[in-house]
């Protein structure tokens, strides 16, 4: 009996430096509070996101600071325990991480177009010429319609604007025949062999 008495004694001493510590937090500032939060959990979360990123730094740390704005606006719905956010941290962690991979999807890929109509200064003027006669025949394979917006946006500078009011066609349209033109330009001048 006695020995059940002094086993529980310590874990009562726990729970009253818990309270201690709960009654503590509890009397913090918001600010003060959520920098401890951010000093206990930014590190863990930050290579929790590293992982779930595939090593990306500059989207890991971005989902880090929409996962801490999200602490901080619902600061009094956390734990009062700093130790007690982590679970909610990583859970909100992997939730913007998988909302900002489904954006990603959702919308087609952000491509830097060349401009295809600035080629290389030719060493002279016979390389000059090869390479015009190289871009004509690239633009020759292309279909009617990806030529007709690569002439329009990228030969006659038009907006993507201009260019759809021209070609009679949408703006979104215009945006993603230029995408895919430029695709196929790409393969094709890779594949057209002087003559």
């Amino acid at each position: 009996m006695r020995d059940s008495l002094e086993a529980s004694m310590p874990a009562m001493r726990d729970d009253a430096a818990v309270s201690t510590a709960d009654d503590a937090s509890a009397a913090w500032p918001p600010e003060e509070r959520m920098r401890r939060i951010h000093e206990a959990h930014a590190a863990p979360v930050l290579r929790f996101l590293m992982r779930l990123t595939l090593g990306d730094q500059d989207l890991a740390e971005d989902l880090l600071q929409e996962t801490m704005l999200r602490a901080w606006r619902n600061l009094d719905a956390l734990p009062k325990e700093i130790e007690r956010v982590a679970p909610w941290l990583y859970t909100v962690a992997r939730n913007v991480a998988i909302d900002a991979a489904r954006a990603r999807r959702a919308r087609p890929p952000e491509v830097a177009v060349a401009d295809i109509t600035r080629l290389p200064q030719p060493g002279d003027a016979v390389d000059g010429l090869v390479s015009g006669h190289i871009v004509r025949q690239a633009l020759a394979r292309l279909s009617p319609e990806h030529r007709a917006v690569l002439i329009e946006v990228y030969f006659r500078g038009s907006s993507t604007a201009e260019a759809a009011a021209r070609l009679g066609i949408p703006e979104g349209t215009v945006k993603s025949r230029a995408y895919y033109a430029v695709r196929s330009m790409r393969a094709a001048v890779g594949s057209v062999e002087p003559e």
